[in-house]
């Protein structure tokens, strides 16, 4: 434990000496995909970083956000009878690390990894949250950023994949 506070202070201290950052707010649209994409049907994520400059090709930070996936009506057969339900809303509150590397002027490569908090359903107890992307730099402040989503819950996991845009703030 003292080690893991020794790293984060050491971070901590790194990271505001460092003088290039950026803050950055993105909205997706979202595909579930596998077992979520059973009960879910679209889903839209809005997301915030903070992001200091390690080097001149690499980022770290924080990031939070807000994941929401419409539910959708599905069907069931047993014993020869087809049952009929709706799907509640799934919502996450993922808080996660970041990180960013650029591979050229307009190609940047990274991943966030956390916690996703359950919001809704009740049962959602949330899980580790990862979320690998590729992001492509349209402007100096706009890129399209097209991600793969993951939320590994007890029993399974909530993915999805995400295109959508993110803005320099």
């Amino acid at each position: 434990m003292k080690k893991l506070f020794l790293c984060a202070a050491l971070a901590v201290f790194a990271f505001s000496s460092v003088k290039a950052q950026s803050f950055n707010g993105s909205v997706s649209a979202a595909l579930p995909m596998g077992d979520a994409g059973d009960l879910s049907s679209f889903g839209i994520n809005l997301e915030a970083n903070y992001l200091w400059a390690v080097s001149e090709e690499f980022n770290v930070g924080v990031a939070a956000g807000y994941h929401h996936y419409f539910g959708k009506e599905y069907s069931d057969s047993f014993a020869g009878t087809t049952i009929t339900y709706d799907a509640e809303d799934s919502s996450f509150l993922p808080i996660s690390g970041a990180a960013r590397y650029s591979l050229s002027e307009e190609f940047t490569v990274g991943v966030d990894l956390g916690y996703a908090i359950g919001i809704s359903p009740d049962y959602n107890d949330g899980g580790f949250y990862y979320a690998p992307k590729v992001q492509y730099g349209i402007s100096e402040a706009i890129d399209i950023v097209l991600a793969y989503k993951g939320v590994s819950l007890d029993g399974g996991s909530f993915d999805a994949i995400s295109l959508g845009v993110e803005f320099e703030l």
